[in-house]
């Protein structure tokens, strides 16, 4: 196995490359050099690498005369048959939810005609697409003369293992081949039986609500119970003293960046749940790696135990997800080969419009490296449905988690501002209007839904992948719809930081290329140009079907008309809106008490994602917010805060992102001035002195409304065990404690600012590496395990106290009735 951290991968999808030792052990040692010579030579072989992949990832991509294929489906029964076994089905599920509006709420309100069909035609549509790329990138790559490249470029480019790919590529087309006894015959006999894919026989509704689904609720009851006796246990009070009223609701995240996060998070929870705190927790959510944590850890290979996990990390992550000769061998071997080959061929065959992009490849190759186990024998089809997870949701002993992606708005201001045979719109004011209209669309999935807030409107988890039109499920020919979406596509769009806009792409480099000769005027022009880098994704986000085709007279008057115009819903990393996942823990209904947050993004410091939720609580009315809470900025006074907080009181998503544009713009000019010194703050007040957080920082906010826009945020950093006390005010709100994965003096040698290999980017983690990271993640824990258990316990005793005075109010009143009725009878 090699070694190196950065390899020559797969064709096509990702080009880290370094210089390769091509002697037959394939040791993977770097050629003697001096430092500097070697990173001059890595900059042209990259650059070689990328023009070699792209060429080859332009063929796959390409379209040419499909391969031979076959329906695979069974005799169409009709529709009355298809009406009567999902009337069937319905009436044995029984799920209502009174609270919501259901598209044609019973499933025996539907008619004939109320279900869509699918338009499958084997021979041309999405199947027959993917089996012409992999049929030209075999004949690609068979056509190289790969004794002549080597003799050209330099073995130093091509190891031995690339003469293979030919081989490899030409397996991989015969597996998917629907021909009589190929595997995608198989895979896609076996999609269509529902007692392996029960979902295939369920009406799919769009359900239309702001409120949590029933599911969900119930949940929320099972999820109490375990938690009561939890927090009795964690701060040592008797269990039959705990009411379940008093308990606070936890809410637990992790932030994006990769592999980073994925480790790093791991370690964090390890450590909570050690402490007892994990039992605690009512929810978990994440953004990109920490997804990924979510998904590994509701499966049969985490077992539940964040222990197990980073054993199974430690086993799977030393290799590169695309390295070749792993990956390949993965692709076209049994048993692994039908685990995670089976995703494509439902994905695309079952869906004429689905498209198989480079976010799908790459999810398909963490799995490889991340739901394959050691030995690569046990796989567990179980593992690659989110739905499946309810399994372990059922007697609420675990939190219930939350993944995110996000769709990103941008309207063509251009076209809307300059209608036909007007005169051409101000192009000045054309990009100003663009700027504050484009936003992030947020989507959250959980293993009983996948539902947006801004849409007001999800579907249940097993029904992702199918097309819906008027809000109804489309079915097959014969009669079943296609299965859930697997995970490993799942994986890529969590993950697919690399679909970001350049304007995130810089944010993540920022850090490592801020010591260069002459940073300060590229940094200052690509800020002036921040506006514009984050509209433009160099690499197209993956897609999944559009489950609000046709309602647009049933959903709010604020989403965004582009996304009833598409058959497909463009998702993407969440991070890209806001690397923490605050936004999911702050919906109403799951009235969270404690929000508790590992940090371990890029940069963390300047880009401050704990203040981003400030515009984000104040749109949307949410009250307890800490407004201010995250790392202080030079150049932010008073006043300047108070429009920033003011700035997101909008009607619409679209004014408020536009308003906190304008604030931002305001403090970035700020504290360029401040960096400057030309100027004491832009609204004359001195600005505040730049403070450092530490391991573990908490913020509690209050439920009480600021009566002048001119009052600071109500909020402040609890420093002091003294200041305990705000955190049982009757009026206090949201608690939020902050773990930002700094350097610490614990763990000598390892900072994720500077160690290389906590880039983002970076997709091989030696066993090594990961006792580092888990070392300074556990260290920071322990900084500030204590302040979390006061924390947990001032918020626990203010609940009490407030039902407590709750009751003896209602005790009062009711004696205050009943001397009104039966008189005094003291006189």
């Amino acid at each position: 196995m090699t070694s190196n951290r950065e390899i020559g991968a797969f064709p096509g999808f990702i080009f880290n490359l370094k210089i390769w030792s091509t002697s037959p052990s394939h040791s993977g040692r770097h050629l003697s050099m001096s430092r500097q010579l070697l990173l001059n030579r890595q900059t042209h072989l990259r650059a070689a690498a990328l023009l070699i992949g792209g060429s080859l990832a332009y063929s796959t991509l390409s379209h040419r005369k499909p391969i031979a294929n076959d329906s695979g489906g069974k005799p169409w029964p009709g529709k009355s048959q298809i009406i009567t076994q999902q009337r069937a089905f319905a009436d044995e599920a029984k799920i209502s939810d009174a609270d919501s509006e259901v598209i044609s709420v019973l499933a025996t309100d539907l008619k004939d005609d109320d279900v869509p069909l699918f338009d499958a035609d084997p021979d041309s549509g999405a199947w027959a697409s993917l089996s012409a790329r992999l049929s030209d990138a075999q004949t690609a790559l068979s056509a190289t003369k790969w004794s002549k490249v080597g003799e050209t470029i330099s073995d130093l480019i091509l190891p031995n293992w690339a003469s293979d790919l030919p081989g490899y590529f030409a397996k991989l087309q015969r597996e998917l081949e629907m021909a009589s006894g190929s595997l995608a015959e198989e895979i896609w006999q076996e999609a269509q039986d529902p007692l392996l894919n029960p979902e295939i026989s369920r009406i799919a509704q769009v359900r239309i609500s702001r409120e949590l689904c029933t599911e969900e609720k119930l949940f929320q009851q099972r999820r109490k119970a375990y938690t009561t006796r939890a927090l009795a246990k964690y701060l040592g009070i008797p269990e039959q003293d705990v009411e379940p009223e008093d308990v606070p609701t936890i809410a637990m995240c992790g932030s994006g960046g990769g592999l980073r996060a994925l480790v790093a998070g791991t370690s964090s929870y390890l450590s909570a749940q050690e402490g007892g705190l994990y039992d605690c927790v009512t929810y978990t959510a994440g953004v990109s790696g920490s997804c990924w944590l979510q998904a590994l850890y509701f499966s049969t290979l985490g077992k539940q135990n964040y222990a197990t996990l980073l054993t199974h990390l430690k086993q799977r992550i030393g290799t590169h997800i695309a390295y070749p000769p792993s990956a390949l061998s993965l692709l076209t071997a049994a048993p692994t080969n039908k685990f995670l080959l089976s995703g494509i061929v439902e994905k695309v065959k079952g869906n004429p419009t689905a498209d198989f992009g480079l976010v799908d490849a790459y999810g398909v190759l963490l799995a490889a490296r991340l739901f394959v186990p050691r030995g690569e024998l046990g796989v567990d089809d179980r593992n690659l449905k989110v739905s499946n997870q309810q399994e372990y949701l059922k007697d609420g002993a675990h939190p219930l988690p939350i993944y995110t992606a996000v769709r990103h708005e941008i309207p063509n201001i251009e076209e809307e501002s300059s209608p036909e045979g007007t005169q051409q719109a101000d192009p000045q004011a054309t990009k100003e209007k663009a700027r504050k209209e484009s936003w992030f669309q947020w989507f959250e999935s959980t293993p009983y839904e996948f539902w947006s807030e801004e849409l007001e409107a999800g579907i249940p988890s097993w029904s992702v992948g199918r097309q819906f039109q008027n809000g109804i499920g489309s079915v097959r020919e014969n009669g079943y719809s296609v299965p859930e979406l697997r995970i490993p596509f799942m994986l890529g769009i969590w993950g697919s930081a690399f679909c970001a806009t350049l304007s995130h792409y810089y944010k993540e480099i920022r850090p490592i290329v801020k010591g260069l000769f002459g940073f300060g005027g590229i940094d200052d022009l690509l800020e002036e140009r921040n506006d514009e880098l984050v509209k433009v994704h160099p690499i197209e986000p993956a897609s999944i079907p559009n489950y609000v085709l046709g309602l647009e007279k049933k959903l709010p008057p604020t989403a965004a008309k582009s996304i009833f115009a598409s058959n497909q819903l463009e998702l993407a990393d969440a991070g890209m809106s806001n690397n923490l996942p605050i936004y999911p823990l702050l919906r109403p209904g799951r009235d969270a008490d404690i929000l508790i947050a590992f940090d371990a993004s890029a940069d963390i410091k300047n880009e401050n994602w704990l203040s981003v939720a400030d515009g984000y609580a104040r749109q949307r009315g949410i009250k307890g917010w800490p407004l201010g809470a995250g790392w202080p900025k030079n150049g932010t006074t008073n006043a300047t805060a108070a429009k920033e907080l003011d700035a997101a009181e909008a009607v619409s998503p679209q004014q408020a992102a536009g308003k906190i544009a304008d604030a931002r713009e305001s403090r970035r000019e700020s504290a360029k001035s401040q960096s400057r010194g030309t100027q004491p703050g832009i609204d004359g007040q001195s600005p505040k002195q730049e403070l450092e957080l530490g391991y573990c920082n908490v913020w509690v906010g209050t439920t009480l409304e600021r009566s002048t826009s001119s009052e600071p945020p109500p909020s402040k950093l609890l420093t002091d065990p003294s200041h305990d006390w705000e955190l049982m005010d009757p009026n206090a709100g949201i608690a939020v404690i902050y773990f930002p994965f700094l350097p610490n003096p614990e763990v000598e040698g390892v900072n994720p600012n500077t160690s290389d290999y906590m880039s983002t980017w970076n997709f091989i983690y030696t066993p090594k590496d990961i006792d580092k990271v888990v070392a300074l993640a556990r260290a920071n824990f322990r900084a500030g395990e204590e302040q979390v258990k006061r924390t947990v316990r001032a918020v626990y005793t203010r609940k009490k106290q407030k039902r407590l005075e709750r009751e003896r109010r209602a005790r009062m009143r009711k004696w205050g009735r009943h001397l009104k009725e039966s008189g005094d009878h003291f006189w």
